[in-house]
């Protein structure tokens, strides 16, 4: 290739003069930049960019991460979310590195929690960038903007609709309504990004799982839903029973008729805690500024799955306990009564 000719010159050039010393700065900036550093993803970049200097500076230009961003999230190239990346310190280094890894909450000490303040930063709105993949396909993209400042939207619990009642959009896979087939197509392939966005803080997270945590068959509909949820540490929102663990749980719901294409009929998400009750949208508030701002990290294949299944249990013998107490309160009243 060319490429590899002009690279093998350049170092064995700088080898020579150099007495056998060779380094990446025998290879051309443009050739870099052009050839080599457009071929990686977004974690490679960024593990390339700590090797030199010089590579640090070539791996920060704001268009290797637009595209990086652009490819893995189409969404992102709407208008909206530009604007909004714009702000952020790095552009779009720094909405890759905000939206990218898992959260990943390990609290030490229960955290304080507090409602912000007039003097904080709150946006007015949130930014909802969401990506749907079967396979390689997209299936849906959709950027969506929810208004924070109304009494309304802090009092009422927090939900977000993407799909309007009679909108479907096509899922690229066969619907089969006698067997388990399609549900184990959709737990395999279908993928989902939900990214939040706080312009005024200029911060993102990523509350979706990547791959679905639980796929079912609703019971009165036979319609499929995949849930893709996160499970979130809080230290207990407001010092409230049941909020020391909040769930932020995307549902993709799929229908159609039996030998024809699967349809994608409903997608909403919702934050609940351990008792099953959806959180306002002032306490959502508040839990998404501990996930923007709590750490992040890669997590390992089956972990979000084995989470959730945590939290399912914990909220099972949450429950069991409230129903323990209530029992008990009962028969403190009927032995009064008496």
């Amino acid at each position: 290739m060319n490429m590899s000719s002009s690279c093998s010159t350049s170092a064995a050039a700088t080898s020579a003069d150099g007495g056998g010393a060779t380094t990446i700065t025998a290879v051309h900036p443009d050739i870099i930049q052009t050839h080599i550093l457009t071929r990686l993803d977004g974690p490679t970049l960024a593990s390339t960019s700590c090797a030199s200097s010089d590579l640090h500076s070539l791996c920060t230009e704001e268009n290797l991460w637009k595209t990086i961003c652009n490819s893995n999230w189409p969404s992102t190239a709407h208008p909206c979310i530009q604007q909004a990346i714009s702000s952020f310190p790095s552009g779009h280094r720094s909405f890759y590195s905000d939206s990218f890894p898992n959260i990943h909450h390990h609290h030490r000490q229960p955290p304080a929690h507090r409602r912000p303040k007039s003097n904080d930063s709150h946006s007015s709105e949130l930014i909802s960038a969401v990506d749907i993949h079967y396979g390689n396909e997209l299936v849906y993209s959709k950027v969506a903007v929810t208004e924070t400042s109304s009494g309304w939207f802090m009092c009422s619990p927090f939900r977000v609709d993407l799909l309007d009642p009679k909108e479907i959009v096509p899922a690229l896979v066969k619907f089969d309504g006698e067997d388990d087939k399609c549900m184990a197509r959709v737990e395999e392939n279908m993928r989902l990004s939900w990214i939040v966005i706080d312009p005024a803080k200029k911060r993102a997270v990523n509350l979706s799982s990547l791959t679905p945590v639980d796929v079912r068959r609703h019971w009165l509909t036979g319609e499929i839903q995949a849930s893709y949820a996160t499970v979130m540490a809080t230290g207990g929102c407001g010092g409230r029973a049941g909020r020391e663990f909040v769930i932020c749980k995307a549902v993709v719901t799929c229908g159609g008729k039996e030998g024809g294409d699967l349809q994608v009929r409903e997608i909403s998400m919702q934050v609940e805690d351990l008792e099953g009750k959806i959180i306002s949208g002032e306490d959502t508030l508040v839990i998404l500024q501990e996930a923007m701002d709590g750490n992040r990290r890669k997590g390992e294949a089956g972990e979000e799955k084995r989470m959730y299944e945590v939290f399912l249990e914990l909220r099972r013998e949450w429950r069991e306990r409230r129903q323990n107490r209530e029992r008990r309160l009962d028969m403190v009243c009927i032995a009064t009564g008496a």
